[in-house]
């Protein structure tokens, strides 16, 4: 059976090209296509689709106020499509808080060789979306009870010298801010890869360092790793953990994607195997599919306490 999904989006051209991917997929169906909520939320009640794709700016409601109003009255399926700007990425942020599946940038409306990738794309988060647990994602707007992550963070072993090593995917922007609001000033310098595009891992950043007691902010290439510290990889490059001398540093790299994806999980964990060892404590936050568990496996190899999110709470 197909996956039965709705198009919320303003401009016919992207409800067009959006719906032209996404029927190129063969368990996937664009059931309608509304160019405003008022006229998605009578094609809902019609159609009863799987997932909703819907844009962040609309006129006659906005999209994160129809979300807003869904997620109370029929939670179900959401993937936003934003546009690549400073405000567009802030309210895709808000609206992941309010209970949003995931993201997808807006295509481009011109015919190009990254099309064809893009679908590929937008078809996978449709995929996940479909197979989420939306109690879950409601749940991740609400900070987890202090023992939930604290505890596991209380060992021994954990000292400054220690470092968090955090992999997370889809459903992982909420829980990675509800791990980092529980983090002292004083906590293990934290390296972080979340899957997210390039021009949101800064407003994501500043979101969380403006909430957190402790420091938040975009990975830059050869920085010191500090005690109190988060550093969150750009969504165009990956994050891997150096060495200089006896401190650890932040390294970047513009290779090519791996599993599919820049940043990947895997690189990071693969680095922190190599330059941390035993010193690293890995996190995985969500579903992750293929990314991250291969590189978890050989930070265990090399000493590592490694911890997962419980399939109860994850969101895939």
């Amino acid at each position: 059976m197909k996956t039965k999904v709705l198009v919320i989006d303003d401009s016919a051209l992207i409800r067009s090209l959006l719906t032209e991917m996404i029927n190129q997929q063969k368990d996937l169906e664009v059931v309608g296509a509304a160019p405003d909520p008022l006229i998605a939320r009578e094609m809902i009640k019609q159609l009863n689709p799987d997932v909703l794709t819907l844009d962040v700016e609309m006129p006659k409601m906005d999209g994160l106020d129809f979300l807003e109003k869904l997620m109370r009255l029929r939670p179900m399926p959401v993937v936003m499509v934003s546009t690549l700007t400073e405000r567009g990425s802030e309210i895709t942020l808000r609206a992941l808080e309010l209970g949003a599946t995931d993201f997808v940038t807006k295509p481009k409306t011109a015919i190009s060789e990254g099309m064809r990738e893009y679908s590929d794309i937008i078809a996978d988060k449709i995929r996940t979306a479909a197979k989420a647990k939306i109690a879950c994602l409601q749940r991740s707007a609400k900070p987890a009870a202090q023992g939930e992550t604290l505890g596991m963070l209380k060992n021994p072993l954990i000292s400054s010298e220690k470092l968090i090593i955090i992999g997370a995917s889809t459903g992982g922007t909420e829980a990675i801010k509800s791990f980092l609001l529980q983090m002292p000033s004083d906590c293990p310098g934290i390296l972080i890869t979340q899957h997210m595009p390039a021009g949101f891992t800064k407003s994501f950043a500043n979101r969380l360092d403006s909430l957190c007691k402790i420091s938040v902010k975009e990975a830059v290439d050869g920085e010191r790793v500090l005690p109190g510290h988060a550093y969150i990889a750009p969504g165009d490059k990956h994050l891997l953990l150096g060495r200089s001398g006896a401190n650890y540093v932040t390294k970047l790299s513009d290779a090519e994607p791996v599993n599919r994806h820049k940043p990947s999980v895997d690189v990071l964990f693969d680095s922190a195997a190599i330059n941390a060892g035993k010193n690293a404590i890995g996190v995985i936050l969500t579903g992750m599919g293929k990314d991250g568990a291969a590189g978890m496996a050989r930070m265990r190899e090399a000493g590592s306490f490694n911890y997962a999110q419980n399939e109860e709470s994850c969101v895939v």
